[in-house]
């Protein structure tokens, strides 16, 4: 995708690191907004333009010699974005998830923790002065090379498959890894990479369990041009 946008502009794209924007023409249309960004974990932009050109741009786009470039769907989208670890709102985290939980610690900048006065700072600060340690739940990875694909809302149980700890938030086959990844939510004892869980995957059907194992996120790593 930079191949081919790059090709249609005199901006050096280069010159745009990952979480930036800049405004341009692309293939001759101004008052392109690009932004070095995405949700996906790959290298790529997103592009704000007037709506009277966006069909222009994307047949221009499509049409490119510089590299092969095909529409997407949503779940080309999503499969990508899960294999990047990204969470949905709505569907891995809400108004009622923390950062911590979600393990999103990290956005949380300095400034904003010695404020303190962040909207549920009240809580979230506890979580990070704690150290995690008394966070009752957290999001994990989960991989699964056989069985069927953990999807959003499956128990997740323990090693013995007698006990829920959680419920998964999203899954689904990974076309990279050619295995099963999946998120959610386990009780803090079981975050450990590594950790054998199983999945109930039966849905409206007969018990079916899918054996899986807590693996490090993002399952495939990130791309992001920060140089």
């Amino acid at each position: 995708m930079i191949k081919v946008v790059q090709a249609g502009m005199k901006y050096d794209m280069r010159c745009l690191i990952f979480m930036s924007s800049v405004v341009t023409s692309v293939f001759d249309i101004p008052n392109c907004r690009l932004s070095r960004c995405g949700y996906t974990g790959e290298d790529g932009v997103e592009i704000s333009i007037d709506s009277d050109r966006a069909v222009e741009l994307c047949e221009k786009i499509l049409n490119s010699t510089h590299a092969p470039v095909k529409l997407a769907g949503l779940g080309a989208r999503d499969s990508l974005r899960l294999e990047a670890a990204m969470c949905l709102y709505g569907t891995d985290m809400d108004e009622t998830t923390t950062p911590v939980e979600a393990g999103l610690s990290w956005l949380i900048a300095r400034r904003r923790r010695e404020m303190a006065d962040f909207p549920g700072a009240d809580i979230i600060m506890k979580q990070l002065k704690s150290k995690e340690k008394n966070i009752s739940k957290k999001r994990v990875g989960m991989i699964s090379t056989s069985g069927r694909p953990p999807r959003g809302n499956y128990d997740i149980l323990t090693p013995n498959g007698d006990v829920v700890i959680g419920k998964v938030t999203s899954g689904c086959p990974s076309p990279v890894l050619k295995e099963n990844v999946a998120m959610g939510y386990v009780k803090s004892e079981y975050t450990k990479v590594g950790t054998q869980l199983k999945v109930d995957c039966s849905g409206n059907r007969r018990k079916q369990f899918t054996d899986v194992s807590v693996a490090k996120m993002p399952f495939v790593p990130h791309r992001f041009y920060v140089h």
